[in-house]
C-alpha cells in the first residue's frame, strides 16, 4: 500500500476532476480539473425554457483524457509515484443524468442527424422539464403500485430517470424511438473505460437504479411492465432492455481496456468500479458510517446517511430513496437534499447584483452579514428557489423573503438566505430522526463548507449540532478513488472492504463549529415561523392563519437590536 495509487474521476455539473490518491492513507498527490466545452459552463440550455438543462456526452469522453493526463503529469513530481502503480479507478457522476444510446451503447448525440438536438444529449440532473410526467408517475403509482413510492419518499421527482424519458417520449418521439435504451452516465462512463458499452454487457449501479429509477429486488428490479404500460406502452419496450440485476460499488464494471490504457499511460487490466452518484461517493470520501449525517454542500445539497443492513428500517416520507447496497455495500443508503443552496447565494450576487459589483460580492456580503445577530434582520426566507427536493419533493415551489422594509440591506437579505437554507437542512435532519435514524455526528463537505466559516456557524446554531468538516476538499473524487482501492482488492495492494478503506483513507479537520446556545435559542423561535411557512405553502393538508408571522419577526428583530 505504501507505493500503490488509485484514480478517482468526479463528473460534476460544470467540469470533471481526476484525483490520484495514495492507497495507504488517502493522501491526495495530484488532481486536474477540465471544464466541459459545450453550452454555458458545460450546460446546454434553452432561453425559451428555463427548466431545460442538458450535457453533450463528448465532454465526458474528452474529460477522461484531459483530467487524467493532467493529474498524471502533476503526480510525476511525487517521487514515490509511477503510473504502473495505479491499481484501480472509480467514477462518480451527477444524477439522475440519463443518456439515450443505440444498440452498441453509442450516444445518439454522436450521430450527425442528432448532433444539434438537445433531446439526444444527456439529461442533466437539474433538468426540470418533466414536472408533469413526474406528477403522472406519482399519481399512477399511488393507485397501482404504492410500494414503489414507499421506497422513494412518496413522490417521484422531475429530476429522475423515468420522468425524463417519458417527457422525451411526449415531446420528441423520434429521439425516443431512435434510442435502443437509456443509461445513466454513472453507468455509461465506467462501461466506456472497460469496453462494456453494449447494453447487455453494461453493469447498472444500484445507486442510480434504486434512488432514481424505482429499482428494487422486492419487485424484480425495475418497474413492472403493467405499470409502465399504464404510463405509455412504449416504455414496456424500453423496460425489456434493462437488466434485473444492479451492482454496488464493491463490484467492478470491468477492467481498463488496452485502448484507454495506452491513451492514458496507465496499466491495462486494472479494475474500474461500478459507478455511483457524486454525492454518494462524496459521503464515502467523508467517512460516512451509521450515525453520521454527511452534508455535501454545493450548488445544491445532498444529505446522506447509512443504516445497518439488518436494521428494521421504516419507509421515510420525502426521502430520495432507501436503497439496500447504495452508498456503502451491505448497508441501506438514505438520500435527501435541497435543490438549491449555493445556487441561491449565487443568484443573489450574480443576478440581483446588490450594491454593484464590489459591494455585492460574496466576500463583501459575508462581511456585512457577519455583523448581524440572529433575528436582527427581521427577515425569514424559504429556500425553494429551485423547488424543494426533501421533504416535500415539489419542483413547483418557489423562494420567498418575508419581512422586507424600506431599510432592509443587501447584507441582511444575504444572511436571511443562508439562514433559510439552514432551516431547510434542519427539516431534513429532523425527518431522519423522526423515523429512527439518529444523527450522532454531522460531517460537511463541498466547497461552501471550506470557504465560508460564517455559513458553517449558522448551520451549527440552527441545527443545534457541532459541524465537522471533511479533511478532503475533493470528497467525491476521493470516494471514487476509495472505490478503486476496494475493487482492486487486498492482493493488489488495496482493501478487502469499505470499512477498512474508509477508516484509513478519510478524516476530518481539527476545525469544528460548535452551537452557541444563545444563537440557537433565537433560531429555534425563527424555525417555528419557518415551519409555519413551510407547511402552509408546501402542503395541501396544513392550513393556518399567518397573521402572527410578520409581527413575530418584528418582535425578534427588536429584541436582537436591543441586545
Amino acid at each position: 500500500m505504501d507505493t500503490m495509487f488509485t484514480i478517482g474521476l468526479d463528473y460534476g455539473t460544470n467540469s470533471v476532476r481526476a484525483l490520484i490518491v495514495k492507497v495507504k492513507d488517502g493522501t491526495e498527490i495530484a488532481s486536474c480539473v477540465w471544464s466541459y466545452a459545450h453550452g454555458d459552463a458545460g450546460v446546454v440550455e434553452d432561453p425559451r425554457d428555463p427548466n431545460l438543462a442538458r450535457q453533450h456526452p463528448q465532454d465526458y469522453l474528452d474529460g477522461i483524457s484531459a483530467s487524467i493526463s493532467g493529474a498524471l503529469k502533476e503526480a510525476g513530481q511525487e517521487p514515490s509515484f509511477s503510473p504502473d502503480r495505479v491499481i484501480g479507478i472509480g467514477v462518480d457522476t451527477t444524477g439522475s443524468t440519463p443518456l439515450p444510446v443505440d444498440k452498441e451503447g453509442t450516444p445518439l448525440a454522436f450521430y450527425e442527424y442528432y448532433k444539434d438536438n438537445p433531446n439526444a444529449y444527456a439529461w442533466l440532473w437539474k433538468d426540470h422539464t418533466a414536472i408533469a410526467e413526474a406528477e403522472l408517475i406519482t399519481s399512477t403509482a399511488a393507485k397501482m403500485k404504492p410500494r414503489y413510492l414507499a421506497k422513494i419518499g412518496g413522490t417521484y421527482s422531475s429530476e429522475w430517470f423515468w420522468a425524463k424519458i417519458l417527457h422525451c417520449l411526449k415531446v420528441d418521439k423520434p429521439v425516443f424511438d431512435a434510442a435502443y435504451t437509456w443509461v445513466e452516465i454513472a453507468d455509461w462512463i465506467p462501461a466506456v473505460l472497460t469496453g462494456t458499452t453494449l447494453p447487455e454487457k453494461m453493469k447498472r449501479g444500484v445507486c442510480a437504479a434504486g434512488h432514481k429509477a424505482m429499482f428494487h429486488t422486492d419487485w424484480g428490479g425495475y418497474p413492472e411492465p403493467d405499470f409502465l404500460e399504464k404510463l405509455d406502452p412504449a416504455l414496456v419496450t424500453l423496460r425489456k432492455t434493462l437488466p434485473d440485476t444492479a451492482y454496488t460499488i464493491a463490484d467492478a464494471a470491468g477492467t481498463l481496456t488496452t485502448e484507454w490504457a495506452d491513451r492514458l499511460g496507465i496499466p491495462s487490466g486494472i479494475p474500474v468500479a461500478v459507478g455511483a452518484f457524486d454525492a454518494h461517493l462524496g459521503g464515502v470520501g467523508s467517512g460516512i458510517r451509521p450515525g453520521v449525517l454527511v452534508k455535501n454542500i454545493g450548488t445544491s445539497t445532498c444529505d446522506m446517511m447509512v443504516a445497518p443492513g439488518d436494521m428494521k428500517l421504516p419507509d421515510i416520507p420525502g426521502l430520495c430513496g432507501i436503497v439496500p447496497g447504495s452508498i456503502l455495500p451491505g448497508d441501506y443508503g438514505l438520500e435527501a437534499g435541497q435543490s438549491a443552496v449555493g445556487d441561491i447565494f449565487n443568484w443573489f450576487v450574480n443576478y440581483i447584483e446588490p450594491g454593484g459589483k464590489d459591494a455585492g460580492s460574496h466576500q463583501a456580503l459575508t462581511r456585512e452579514a457577519e455583523k448581524l445577530k440572529p433575528g436582527e434582520s427581521g427577515l425569514l426566507a424559504l429556500d425553494w428557489n429551485n423547488g424543494n427536493r426533501t421533504v416535500l419533493v415539489d419542483q413547483r415551489l418557489t423562494g420567498m423573503v418575508l419581512g422586507l422594509t424600506l431599510h432592509t440591506t443587501p447584507g441582511e437579505i444575504y444572511r436571511a438566505l443562508i439562514e433559510g437554507t439552514a432551516f431547510g437542512a434542519r427539516v431534513i435532519m429532523e425527518r431522519y430522526e423522526e423515523y429512527g435514524v439518529q444523527v450522532e455526528r454531522v460531517v460537511n463537505c463541498g466547497g461552501i463548507s471550506i470557504k465560508n466559516p460564517m455559513i458553517m456557524q449558522i448551520y451549527a446554531d440552527v441545527l443545534g449540532r457541532e459541524m465537522e468538516i471533511s479533511r478532503s476538499t475533493q470528497t467525491g473524487a476521493l470516494g471514487s478513488a476509495i472505490a478503486g482501492a476496494v475493487v482492486a482488492g487486498r492482493e493488489a495492494g488495496g482493501y478487502a472492504t469499505y470499512g477498512e478503506a474508509v477508516a484509513q483513507m478519510t478524516g476530518v479537520l481539527d476545525t469544528r463549529f460548535t452551537p452557541d446556545p444563545d444563537n440557537t435559542a433565537v433560531y429555534n423561535r425563527l424555525y417555528r415561523l419557518y415551519n409555519q411557512l413551510h407547511d402552509v405553502f408546501g402542503t395541501r393538508e396544513y392550513s393556518t392563519n399567518l397573521f402572527n408571522v410578520m409581527k413575530d419577526l418584528l418582535v425578534i428583530r427588536d429584541q436582537a437590536r436591543k441586545q
